[in-house]
């Protein structure tokens, strides 16, 4: 990848025959912020076995169907259960009709009975235990908890699929045309009339049939009976990932005030700063969040909750209720206020006039906001900034400011468009978040009537 040179070839003494690249004076690569998988500009060799045999087992990975005969290989006869957990298989699907249903309440019983252990070493690092040994031990890594889902679902008679997939937010991309062991973790797939359903085996708490950060948007090699087969996993398109929040600030005349915030998380935004693992945590480790994660200068944290709405697309929902000490400026009869509570665009990217790469926005999403400020009575607003509008390619920025019975309504909608844009775009995109910057930075006048 990205080297124009031919390799040496070499006949050896043993009859093997040796490539060999060899490289000097190279000079550095500056890996640009929002920037392309490295690979796209680093150069690299790659290289992958035809015919392989690894401790015993003997496979092709010319291409991905061949290469996912192999790991049917190494799961055949792995898929027994005890006749007990069959029994208990059908106790829990009992007048469940939809393959849907069953594969729900399939996944909650793995996910209150198993546990995830890693296991690395060997044949061990791509062969899964038994599932007779899961359901006897209760923990696996991902392989072996994937392999007894699949399991328990063939018991019930639910069609599911082993799935080798290459995990992680920052996973770099398949390359398609070049059958070869690009994956660390498993997961299961479950073919359905209009999409696939897909299951993160190795979570107790992992809402059914969401994917998330972790394994969605990308490639996975399904294990099919007529060998590997390459498909898409769920895309969570920038409409779906929402941050929508509803705020009440009640000002005194210093400028201190009391305020609740309700704000709802959803699609990938339910991963916020990691939102979804304290979702079922301690009080301790709930507030740490809270307080990390209300971005006010100065509050005190009164009261928090926290909702989990588990669904394929999911839904956490934080409720707070804030004292702000100095929540606005007081300068002899004005009080001035800065109305975006706590979504400020505060991160600019640098700025370059040479850039060489794309620009890649990875993460799509669409933010809303409505604050209602009530200011004391004697006070009345003596500037409200104009409605602002900011478009782009890569996204739209809007603010609004009203008056309604004596109070300041402060509502702002932001969405950004994943996606990928040429190099010569990049000033503009720096500059749409500049705009965005100022506008979140604007401030209310306030004069007191006496």
């Amino acid at each position: 990848m990205n080297i124009d040179q031919e390799p040496v070839k070499e006949t050896l003494k043993d009859g093997s025959k040796s490539w060999s690249w060899s490289v000097e004076n190279l000079e550095p690569i500056k890996v640009e912020p929002y920037g392309p998988d490295a690979r796209e500009v680093l150069p690299g060799i790659m290289a992958a076995p035809k015919d392989f045999q690894y401790e015993g087992y003997r496979g092709n990975m010319s291409t991905w169907k061949e290469y996912g005969r192999w790991f049917a290989l190494l799961n055949k006869g792995r898929d027994v259960l005890p006749e007990a957990t069959k029994a208990k298989v059908a106790e829990i699907t009992a007048g469940l009709r939809s393959d849907r249903e069953k594969a729900e309440a399939l996944y909650h019983f793995l996910q209150s009975k198993t546990r995830y252990v890693n296991i690395k070493l060997g044949i061990g690092g791509l062969q899964p235990f038994p599932a007779e040994v899961v359901d006897k031990n209760g923990y696996g890594d991902c392989k072996a908890l994937s392999n007894y889902m699949v399991a328990l679902l063939k018991e019930a008679g639910v069609k599911s699929y082993y799935a080798i997939i290459m995990a992680g937010d920052d996973a770099p991309p398949v390359i398609e045309d070049f059958p070869s062991h690009q994956a660390n973790h498993v997961i299961v797939a479950i073919p359905q009339a209009k999409d696939t359903l897909w299951l993160e085996c190795t979570s107790q708490t992992n809402p059914f049939g969401y994917q998330g950060k972790f394994t969605g948007d990308r490639k996975a090699l399904l294990v099919t009976e007529d060998g590997g087969k390459l498909v898409n996993t769920i895309r969570y398109p920038d409409s779906l990932n929402r941050q929508e929040r509803k705020a009440e600030v009640y000002l005194d005349i210093a400028g201190n005030g009391k305020g609740t915030v309700k704000t709802w998380y959803s699609g990938l935004q339910y991963e916020n700063g990691g939102l979804h693992w304290i979702l079922n945590d301690q009080f301790d480790a709930q507030k740490k969040w809270a307080l990390r994660h209300t971005g006010i200068p100065s509050f005190n944290l009164d009261r928090f909750s926290f909702e989990n709405r588990k669904a394929k697309l999911p839904e956490a929902v934080v409720s707070l209720e804030l004292t702000l000490n100095r929540m606005a400026s007081v300068s002899g009869k004005r009080l001035f206020l800065s109305p975006n509570l706590m979504n400020r665009l505060s991160f600019l990217p640098e700025e370059s006039q040479q850039r060489k790469t794309d620009l890649q926005i990875d993460f799509g999403y669409v933010d809303i906001d409505s604050i209602v400020y009530h200011v004391p009575e004697n006070l009345y607003p003596e500037f409200l900034p104009e409605p602002i509008l900011i478009s782009s390619p890569f996204g739209e920025y809007q603010a609004n400011f009203v008056i309604d019975q004596g109070s300041v309504v402060y509502i702002r909608k932001m969405s950004l468009r994943e996606g990928r844009y040429p190099a010569s775009q990049y000033s503009a995109y720096v500059d749409f978040r500049k705009a965005i910057t100022k506008a979140d930075n604007l401030k209310l006048v306030c004069l007191s009537k006496t």
